[in-house]
């Protein structure tokens, strides 16, 4: 599985009307996300427009290849390309990738650890450090 994640900027003036764009977004378009298999995804929306997408795939290649060929998602990012600062494209295929630098399963994993969610009940308090 790959984890994929990228940035965008969204046009400030703008936010209200991307934020209703998605709530819901259309269901043909759902549907070829996960067609694509594109799955856990996510889009965070951070402070003057900074737009953090996140997901997961198989296969990621394959994934922009099918979302590159589909009619819907065509049309989908057409209508959504204008709400975006800095960008040549399809905001789907020229967003800015951005590189995984810290994932907490892999590094337990290698270090032969369990996640802390599955063997550790007691409560942190605020001294203790987070990675970040």
């Amino acid at each position: 599985m790959t984890r994929v994640a990228f940035q965008l900027q969204v046009r400030p003036e703008l936010l209200d009307e991307y934020l209703a764009r998605h709530s819901p977004v259309w269901p043909e378009m759902l549907a070829e996300i996960a067609t694509a298999g594109r799955r856990n995804y996510s889009l965070f929306l951070g402070a003057h427009g900074t737009l953090i997408g996140y997901y997961e795939t198989d296969d990621d290649a394959a994934a922009q290849a099918y979302l590159a060929a589909s009619p819907v998602a065509a049309r989908w990012e057409a209508e959504m390309s204008r709400f975006f600062d800095g960008l040549d494209g399809r905001p789907d295929q020229a967003a800015t990738p951005l590189s995984e630098v810290f994932h907490l399963e892999d590094q337990l994993a290698a270090s032969g650890e369990h996640a802390a969610s599955d063997n550790d009940s007691a409560p942190r308090n605020d001294s203790e450090g987070s990675a970040s």
